[in-house]
């Protein structure tokens, strides 16, 4: 059977073959590109201050649940954020599947200070490059989507280029590729990509393997409070927020609820 993963990534696979802009040109372009800002940075500077980072999503819809804030302004929605102490934004720039775009990305960014991830299904170099270019900070790396050969690749491609890599795993399998190419930062996804259940237990199993020197961001499920304090205690850094925030009726408020003091990984 058809899963979401695979016709998303089929999708973008299709769409990374036909792309016909020039690779070396676009590697030029990112390299001159504006400094980044540091995103690994500010998650770790959090983590320094003794509290749970919260990258904070903008994110207009879900495949398995249709449209969850169509309409947002992602400036707004940005400044709102960053308000409640968000340390970095999230932001979807695929539109056939989640409704964002590179204007999203653009539009947010420019509004805040704060580091920008670029959330979409890097496939190919172009993507790396293209995130560079329409100014993200970082870049989504889905262990699940990628061979071992990919990973690698497009994880060099990311740092050469001034961006850092979320490496997203969601088993213990993943999670041992993701190490075995140097990755610093790490998310771990509750939510299967397969049949887009979440977990709960997930991240809590995995984070007594990730090495106390890698940032470690937990990702989906997260509600609220009570469940950020739970990932805080566990030892995580971080936690990437999406459907509850901007479904908030205050969204800044959300975030600042999620600021919880952090555990110590062991």
């Amino acid at each position: 059977m058809t899963t979401y993963l695979d016709r998303i990534l089929a999708a973008h696979r299709a769409a990374a073959s036909a792309d016909r802009r020039d690779v070396d040109e676009l590697r030029v372009a990112a390299l001159a590109a504006a400094p980044a800002r540091g995103f690994a940075g500010a998650v770790a500077a959090e983590a320094g201050a003794g509290r749970l980072g919260v990258i904070a999503e903008v994110k207009r819809r879900s495949p398995s649940k249709g449209d969850l804030a169509a309409g947002l302004d992602p400036a707004w929605l940005a400044r709102t954020y960053a308000a409640g102490g968000a340390c970095c934004l999230s932001v979807l720039t695929d539109h056939d599947f989640f409704g964002g775009s590179a204007d999203d990305l653009h539009d947010a960014r420019s509004a805040v200070d704060v580091p920008v991830l670029r959330k979409d299904f890097t496939i190919a170099a172009v993507d790396v490059y293209e995130a560079r270019l329409m100014g993200a900070d970082a870049v989504l790396l889905i262990v699940a989507a990628l061979s071992d050969d990919e990973l690698a690749t497009l994880h060099s491609l990311a740092l050469s280029v001034g961006l850092d890599a979320l490496v997203e795993v969601h088993d213990s399998v993943e999670l041992s590729r993701a190490l075995d190419i140097g990755a610093a930062l790490i998310g771990v996804n509750q939510r299967d990509l397969v049949t887009f259940e979440v977990d709960p237990l997930r991240a809590g199993q995995l984070i007594e393997m990730i090495p106390p020197e890698v940032l470690a961001v937990a990702e989906s499920g997260i509600r609220g409070a009570d469940d950020a304090a739970r990932l805080a205690a566990a030892g995580y850094q971080a936690v990437l927020v999406g459907e509850s925030l901007v479904t908030a009726a205050n969204p800044s408020s959300a975030v600042a609820s999620l600021r919880v003091p952090i555990g110590v990984r062991r």
